[in-house]
């Protein structure tokens, strides 16, 4: 009889861990790229998932196999209403505690925008009085950040009123002062996506994925079932053998616990159109568990993380590809848009 083999490859990767969920539905972004773009803008935007299609694009990347051929390409659609910005904060730094926040000027809402369900504290507010104090802490900022407010009741899919809030960097030049300036004239106002991004630029997609709940190690790790046909007295999915000692690295172990609803970044999805018309990319009856679009929206070639309906965050890409750091953004020439309903299957 041969002796037991000894070794065996690593389930799963290591990477993701910790596997928990995630502490927030709207994800918080916790880094930032640094843009040269000429002129202040956000650095981030907010909107919904609707659903996916696919279209046919001339691809127009140099260097590509396929430059120059029409080519099939998966694409998802992402709602994005106009943000309402509702606040403007001014960061510094320290060596010891890193960025704090020197102050914050806030606007008042108006009451169409239905605040009051996500913040129950909101009262008053003298915004004269909030910019004269940061114009006195404009020296010491670092850092200029918009807080603003989702429009959920203007998309065609979502049944629910109470908006989203993201916090959101304002970037594009080095300029504190001219981030300032942007920033308090974009106060009680709203912004839209394509003040945002262009269309051919690629983005991060910042997500929260699919729950899947409390799985075992087969499913949550990849870990071999044992074969069925011998005698298991505790069962053939009972998992990878001894964790070790109490003292040990017991998180290297595959274990079981939660699968799914992770914070999740897909880096470089490029956008593919920006445009407020959604009868252009919605299919007869609306896309399945959404309905129709109604508000401004992107499309973005392949897939991001997450369900129909769940907030997600588009992002400025924090490591482009080398095409964009050459070329730019790529308009690119959709040709064909499937709009073929998916709802009997």
């Amino acid at each position: 009889m041969g002796a037991r083999k000894k070794h065996a490859p690593k389930r799963g990767s290591l990477g993701f861990s910790p596997r928990k969920r995630a502490s927030r539905l709207v994800p918080r972004v916790k880094s930032w790229p640094q843009v040269d773009n000429g002129r202040p803008l956000p650095l981030a935007f907010l909107g919904y998932k609707v659903g996916m299609t696919h279209v046919y694009i001339v691809d127009d990347i140099p260097g590509s196999p396929t430059s120059g051929r029409e080519v099939f390409v998966p694409v998802t659609i992402v709602e994005t209403p106009p943000l309402y910005v509702l606040a403007l904060r001014l960061y510094g730094y320290d060596i010891n505690r890193g960025l704090y926040t020197l102050g914050e000027a806030r606007a008042q809402p108006p009451p169409e925008l239905e605040l009051h369900r996500r913040i129950t504290t909101l009262g008053s507010v003298n915004l004269e009085d909030e910019l004269e104090e940061l114009e006195k802490l404009l020296p010491k900022a670092v850092d200029v950040r918009l807080l603003v407010v989702s429009q959920p009741k203007l998309t065609g899919g979502l049944s629910k009123k109470k908006p989203d809030v993201l916090e959101v960097k304002v970037g594009g030049v080095s300029d504190i002062k001219a981030l300032y300036d942007y920033a308090v004239g974009k106060l009680g106002k709203t912004i839209t996506v394509d003040e945002v991004f262009q269309v051919g630029q690629p983005v991060d997609v910042i997500a929260v994925t699919k729950g899947k709940g409390f799985q075992g190690v087969v499913k949550r790790w990849g870990v071999k079932e044992l074969p069925r046909w011998h005698k298991h007295r505790k069962g053939s999915r009972s998992g990878p053998g001894a964790r070790g000692s109490a003292a040990g690295s017991w998180w290297e172990i595959p274990q079981a616990g939660q699968m799914g609803f992770h914070r999740r970044t897909e880096y470089n999805k490029r956008i593919l159109s920006i445009s407020d018309n959604g009868y252009v990319i919605t299919p007869a009856g609306g896309f399945l568990n959404y309905g129709i679009v109604r508000s401004q929206y992107v499309v973005l070639a392949g897939t991001i993380p997450g369900t129909v309906k769940r907030p997600v965050v588009l992002r400025w890409p924090i490591r482009p590809p080398s095409w964009y750091l050459s070329y730019g953004a790529l308009k690119p020439k959709i040709v064909y848009i499937s709009l073929e309903s998916k709802q009997g299957n």
